[in-house]
């Protein structure tokens, strides 16, 4: 059984959202990914307040997956330390599931 997630993942641009966004859909990584209008963040970074306008990713697929969704932003993301997270989906439409679980390839 599959444990689907959520990844999120904030990029700079929507260059960089729609690169990750199809490498992740064309290696059947995802069943989706999500994205639209920019958002505001405001962080720390290496002791100063920085502010800057970027696009959230919602990344639709499993834990079984996780790593390689991980590797291919890394191999695209501009950042340092991009922000990469997953949270599991406890509950769900039955058929969205599913058709998240039969878009992604699983090897057996």
């Amino acid at each position: 059984m599959t444990k689907p997630i959520l990844v999120f993942c904030t990029v700079p641009d929507s260059g960089i959202a729609n690169r990750i966004s199809e490498a992740l859909i064309q290696k059947k990584l995802a069943a989706c990914v999500s994205w639209g209008e920019p958002i505001q963040s405001v962080y720390r970074w290496q002791g100063s307040v920085e502010k800057a306008t970027e696009w959230n990713l919602t990344i639709k697929t499993v834990s079984e997956k996780y790593s390689e969704v991980e590797k291919t932003i890394l191999s695209i993301h501009p950042y340092d330390v991009p922000e990469i997270i997953s949270v599991p989906i406890l509950n769900g439409l039955g058929p969205y599931l599913k058709w998240m679980n039969d878009e992604i390839r699983l090897e057996s």
